[in-house]
């Protein structure tokens, strides 16, 4: 039924189509981005942390390369350190993820549940860094 079928004593309408850019294929061009409306605290700091992760990383894997054991201070400190920059950039990632995906879902849902799904390996990242700072802890 179209609408114009439903005001049978009414004017008709005369409608115009919607131009929609569409790819080679003609299907419907979805945009590469949705814009972020509300930003992370840390997003200014984010690669910043990520330089420090690296640093404390190299350090610790150079240290246990060059016959360091798990306990020495020279491998702790430095897990200690990039585990906790490593969780607060992986916290901070999964909230924007997190918002994205909800925001997806409403223009391209496959696109929206990859993105839970990356939330979701995000946060089992988390469990294996517990692990490994636990590891460096009680060694």
């Amino acid at each position: 039924m179209d609408h114009d079928e439903i005001l049978e004593s009414g004017p008709g309408l005369e409608r115009q189509e919607v131009r929609v850019r569409r790819d080679a294929k003609g299907r419907p061009l979805v945009p590469s981005r949705v814009p972020e409306t509300r930003p992370t605290p840390l997003q200014d700091v984010f690669i910043y942390l990520s330089i420090g992760v690296l640093i404390s990383g190299v350090i610790a894997i150079s240290a246990l390369e060059l016959g360091a054991r798990l306990g020495d201070p020279i491998v702790r400190i430095p897990v200690l350190i990039g585990g906790a920059l490593l969780a607060l950039v992986t916290v901070d990632a999964m909230v924007r993820i997190w918002r994205s995906a909800w925001v997806w879902l409403r223009v391209d849902r496959g696109r929206g549940l990859f993105r839970f799904l990356w939330a979701g390996v995000l946060a089992l990242s988390l469990a294996v860094l517990a692990g490994v700072v636990w590891l460096a802890l009680s060694a």
